[in-house]
């Protein structure tokens, strides 16, 4: 079987605190694990481990700037899942345009 490129993304944004790291990093560019944990209901800790498989689902980089580590979105990967969402939807699209026509509908 293939490999599916888009198989990291989808379990990485499975998880609630992750999607709300990706919306963060989204909306402000970049932040320390530290200033993730200011802003969510999770220990600095916990927001390491989110950055870690967000990282490992190629989803954000982690950049050194001195002591500190700052994360950014990398979003190329999304395009993989984005492709996927628009051929599954494109798919059913045709599926239910077919039923239309079987059941005679406009």
């Amino acid at each position: 079987m293939a490999r599916d490129p888009a198989a990291p993304v989808f379990a990485a944004l499975a998880d609630p605190t992750r999607r709300e790291v990706v919306g963060y990093l989204a909306e402000h560019g970049e932040a320390t694990a530290t200033e993730l944990a200011g802003v969510l209901p999770v220990t600095r800790q916990a927001v390491s481990k989110h950055l870690t498989a967000l990282g490992a689902a190629g989803l954000v980089e982690r950049r050194k700037n001195g002591r500190e580590a700052r994360y950014r979105l990398t979003p190329a990967p999304m395009t993989d899942a984005m492709a996927w969402m628009s051929a599954v939807g494109a798919a059913w699209d045709e599926r239910l345009s077919a039923l239309r026509r079987h059941l005679g509908e406009p």
